[in-house]
């Protein structure tokens, strides 16, 4: 083997283990996602505090690989329907997870 070769064959997989490091796994997002989410969270709470009929500092929202997260204490269950229906319409929502509860 040439000596261009063998240093190949050494930083080939060094360069593939660094590119695996920086994928995402089911639990861990890569950096990208990490951003994209961020976005699609602040997009989210954006148009809950937009809708007047919610209570938005009631309702929080986390972000994972575009799956949205909606939790905390609402009025009625239009309530939950409405923030379901808004945080499903914002672009880039895989699917939104009901979390919410009623105030009693």
């Amino acid at each position: 083997m040439s000596r261009f070769s063998s240093r190949i064959a050494f930083i080939l997989p060094l360069i593939m283990l660094g590119m695996a490091g920086c994928a995402s796994t089911r639990t861990h997002e890569s950096p990208a996602e990490y951003v994209d989410d961020s976005v699609i969270t602040m997009k989210v709470k954006t148009a809950i505090i937009a809708d007047d009929s919610l209570k938005s500092s009631e309702i929080n929202v986390e972000t994972f690989k575009g799956v949205v997260q909606l939790s905390g204490f609402v009025n009625s269950q239009a309530d939950i329907q409405k923030a379901v229906a808004v945080a499903s319409d914002v672009g880039g929502v895989k699917s939104v997870k009901n979390d919410m509860q009623l105030k009693h």
